[in-house]
């Protein structure tokens, strides 16, 4: 039979209060700035290369944006760990300033009373990593690759020169007397076509080379021109026209991507188990074990995150400068590199998954050391132990 009391307690542990109100809603906006400005910086990078691909391979802006969404789910599982540490030390090292800590202390409400919120905010940060890792990112990790091969494979990506000839394909060959914008603005345009066993010369003052729509062929728009059609057994056949499309390849030339899958990190968490209890041979049983406790792991973490960071706030009365945020970021991207070390290792060496969680189990416990000994617990009970013995004594 239930507990009553004890669910009754924990419902009421689980209810806010005005404090944990409070609390939230002043780390609600340092959370978003801080998320905004981490999911920025990790992006310029692959920003920089979407922008090449985007210029150079002559692709619409619709690829680019496809890209770059396919991109936020990897970015954005790295940038909550450090949004929320960011947001609780900024939150918690002011309200240390402010002498506001002092007051919630002198009415009787610990320092590890006061984290409560935020571990909770940890907690569901933790699930939604959770769900990141194990069932969103496998997909947009397999999206990315699928759209940048095709974006990089559309068939013939233009490199033109002025009054060089290119052929695109086998039966078309092309050159203009002027070149711009990378190769996709063309004037005074000549091509040869000898497709669909007709010979076709074919001029045009302006040409301009893009990426269909959909996607799928890489299309030449030609203006105020002429063709000059020759099939062999009629007359050639002279035609004018002020808009026309030709296209420089199609979708059957491009190769297919493969299926998702090939990758255990583009499977899903319960696909991974499904496979690690078929023993599908097409992925090593190591790196499906590696990658399920890897993602197990780095969500285990987070919200044990605000406990090290309310720690690190906390300084000294009139001590102005804190390195507690260095410290902090210096022993999130260390465990996250010995981490992604015993992910790898566990992977390609067969080592067992302690390698993933002994770093794991040490980063929790000295989160959990930390915030027990900047709230005095730790001397609490030290008095409390030594209490009786001086009763004993007496």
């Amino acid at each position: 039979m239930l507990n009553a009391p004890a669910i009754r307690r924990f419902i009421q542990w689980l209810r806010p209060t005005t404090l944990d109100r409070y609390l939230i809603n002043q780390v609600i906006p340092p959370f978003t700035i801080a998320l905004a400005v981490v999911m920025t910086a990790l992006l310029l990078e692959r920003l920089l290369v979407l922008f090449n691909l985007l210029a150079e391979g002559n692709n619409n802006l619709r690829t680019f944006v496809e890209l770059l969404t396919t991109l936020l789910p990897h970015y954005l599982g790295l940038a909550i760990p450090a949004a929320l540490c960011v947001s609780v030390f900024a939150v918690m090292r002011r309200m240390s300033q402010n002498e506001e800590i002092d007051a919630a202390n002198s009415s009787g409400l610990s320092l590890l009373r006061i984290t409560r919120p935020y571990i909770h905010l940890g907690l569901v940060l933790g699930v939604i990593s959770f769900l990141l890792y194990g069932f969103i990112q496998p997909h947009a990790r397999y999206d990315f690759r699928a759209a940048f091969y095709f974006a990089s494979h559309t068939g013939w990506s233009p490199r033109l020169q002025p009054r060089m000839f290119a052929r695109p394909s086998s039966d078309l060959t092309l050159v203009a007397e002027d070149v711009t914008q990378s190769g996709s603005e063309l004037k005074n345009v000549f091509i040869h076509d000898t497709s669909d066993h007709q010979e076709r010369n074919i001029t045009a003052r302006k040409g301009h080379i893009r990426i269909a729509s959909d996607g799928s062929t890489v299309q030449l728009e030609l203006e105020d021109g002429i063709i000059v059609s020759d099939s062999g057994d009629k007359p050639p056949s002279l035609t004018t026209f002020q808009h026309s499309t030709r296209y420089l390849t199609h979708a059957s030339q491009t190769t297919p991507f493969r299926e998702r899958g090939d990758d255990e990190r583009e499977l899903t968490s319960p696909e991974l188990i499904s496979k690690i209890v078929r023993q599908d041979g097409s992925i090593s049983q190591p790196h499906m074990w590696s990658e399920l406790h890897f993602r197990l792991a780095r969500s285990l973490t987070i919200p044990f995150i605000p406990l090290l960071a309310t720690a690190l706030a906390m300084a000294r009365k009139r001590q102005r400068n804190n390195a507690g945020l260095p410290i902090a970021f210096i022993l999130m991207i260390g465990f996250d590199h010995i981490l992604q070390f015993g992910h790898s290792m566990v992977a390609t060496r067969q080592l067992s998954v302690l390698v993933i969680w002994a770093p794991a189990f040490v980063f929790i416990t000295l989160c959990v050391t930390l915030l027990l000994y900047r709230s005095g617990t730790f001397l609490l009970w030290r008095a409390r132990w030594a209490q009786p013995a001086r009763t004993r004594q007496a």
